[in-house]
């Protein structure tokens, strides 16, 4: 079923900030969004949702602006891809690598673990419209199995970036009429054809990285496979990487990091994937508490409901309509290196 991210006019608009990410403030990433004052201002987001993905169809009536910058990576350091196809109007996405121009029928992609901005503009008619998918990075990269950089466009009318996105419309518009498990296969093969098309173009996939660059994928892979320890630390992850302690707090603040806010955040964000997909008789919340390295349940939907503000219990019955007795244990404590701000 389609629902209403967010919806701004001449009342609401310049309360834009705060509203973007939707009622949960959990969709997108944190950065600095604004909206061009107007003569009509009509800004509204539709989102279907599916597993994971998050499908969004953006229509404007004005130019919109968004900036994602180091100190909002610091803060908020989940790692999320966003596929672009614009439908009307044009993007300028500005990053590391330089400037890319994005228009109508085109394609590209921005990450939210690097810096850029993004300026959306209007058509002729004082339109702009962009049907985007909204994913963490790891599921992306499983079907890509090579990084990828800001950079690039290219013409959605071809013939592999065309199927992908008329799978992903045909279950954006579906608007209940699929199941839910044809919905996930049908998103889960556009994905698929999404990075053979990519891969097809080798001149969009950056494989040259620097030394630092290298090391922080093997950290970050290190990291995903031994997350669901609960006794995963900076001396565990050196280790396993072959690096000492120091060199991996130097890589971390090359590039923004926090080590200890990048553990919590990631195995909050595998947990609330966990919740979205299975109901309560695949697996039960103590399950997913221990899978993703939390020392108990209740330790686990303490720190849940501080980040998301509802219980992981009650965020399941919302996604799923699904209800589940809570688990015991209400006592565990917090351990030292929480981050401040999840405190």
């Amino acid at each position: 079923m389609l629902e209403s991210l967010f919806k701004f006019d001449d009342r609401n608009y310049h309360a834009c900030q705060k509203l973007f990410r939707g009622s949960d403030n959990q969709e997108y990433y944190l950065g600095e969004y604004s909206i061009e004052s107007g003569s009509v201002i009509d800004v509204r987001a539709q989102r279907k949702v599916v597993g994971p993905y998050s499908i969004i169809r953006l229509e404007s009536k004005t130019q919109l602006f968004f900036r994602r910058s180091w100190t909002h990576i610091r803060d908020d350091a989940a790692d999320v891809t966003v596929l672009w196809f614009v439908k009307k109007g044009s993007l300028s996405v500005s990053h590391q690598r330089g400037d890319t121009e994005v228009s109508a029928g085109e394609f590209t992609i921005t990450r939210s673990i690097k810096p850029f901005t993004i300026s959306c503009y209007t058509d002729e008619d004082e339109i702009h419209e962009v049907f985007h998918v909204v994913l963490p990075t790891y599921i992306f990269q499983s079907h890509l199995k090579q990084d990828f950089n800001m950079g690039f466009s290219v013409s959605a009318e071809s013939c592999d970036f065309e199927i992908s996105e008329r799978m992903l419309t045909t279950v954006f518009e579906g608007a209940g009429e699929i199941p839910e498990c044809i919905e996930k296969l049908l998103v889960d093969s556009a994905m698929a054809v999404l990075a053979e098309a990519i891969k097809g173009r080798e001149n969009l996939v950056d494989v040259r990285k620097t030394l630092s660059e290298t090391r922080l994928q093997d950290i970050l892979r290190y990291i995903e496979v031994n997350l669901a320890n609960p006794k995963l630390s900076a001396e565990i992850v050196a280790e396993g990487c072959g690096i000492s302690k120091r060199y991996l707090s130097y890589i971390f603040k090359q590039h923004g990091l926090l080590f200890s806010e990048l553990i919590w955040t990631q195995r909050l964000e595998v947990a609330r994937q966990s919740l979205s997909a299975s109901p309560p008789g695949e697996m039960s919340i103590a399950q997913i508490a221990y899978r993703t390295g939390f020392k108990s349940p209740a330790h686990f939907s303490r720190l849940f409901k501080r980040v998301f503000n509802v219980t992981p219990r009650e965020y399941r019955s919302a996604f799923l309509g699904s209800e589940e007795k809570p688990s015991p244990g209400a006592d565990d404590v917090f351990p030292v290196d929480y981050p401040s701000r999840l405190q």
